[in-house]
């Protein structure tokens, strides 16, 4: 009974024994990919300040550079992962209503369209739409808080793009 006993307890751990074991994150990504090209994205949001758009294009070409192991293409031609887009969206929000309908925070809201076109393991596009947002006290200016608020919303994009990239494909 006892023999019986370790021989169903090894079987069992070595049933869960991992079968690879590494260091190197192989990820979601197929093999095949080697580029991608990030064309700049437009501004489709009417309050949305003009200087926004080359800022969170330049560090959406930075966070996938940083964070996957792509590289950039010069040419979209090169790259096996072409991605394009709009900013859709773009407005300040009141919330946090107290007594006299007056407002303790706001809410700056960034809305996102993406499409992303691949071209190998076999020709794909997928939409993909991002609305991130970060809350201010509603008694700041928004002119003082709102690179600091861009920055914590453009991580959030930056993440959200590299989850996409490395899943569901």
């Amino acid at each position: 009974m006892k023999f019986f006993l370790i021989s169903l307890l090894f079987l069992a751990l070595t049933s869960c024994w991992p079968t690879k074991i590494g260091f190197r994150d192989t990820g979601g990504m197929p093999e095949e990919w080697e580029f991608f090209y990030l064309q700049s994205l437009q501004n489709n949001a009417a309050t949305c300040p003009l200087n926004y758009t080359p800022l969170l294009s330049e560090a959406l070409r930075d966070g996938i550079q940083n964070n996957t192991r792509l590289g950039l293409a010069t040419k979209s031609e090169d790259a096996q992962v072409q991605l394009s887009g709009d900013i859709s969206g773009y407005s300040v929000n009141p919330i946090a209503i107290q007594n006299g309908d007056n407002a303790a925070k706001n809410r700056l809201t960034v809305t996102v369209q993406f499409t992303i076109i691949t071209t190998l393991p076999k020709n794909d596009e997928q939409k993909l739409t991002i609305t991130r947002f970060a809350d201010f006290d509603a008694s700041t200016n928004l002119s003082s808080v709102e690179s600091q608020l861009l920055a914590t919303i453009n991580e959030q994009i930056i993440q959200d793009v590299i989850n996409k990239l490395m899943s569901n494909w």
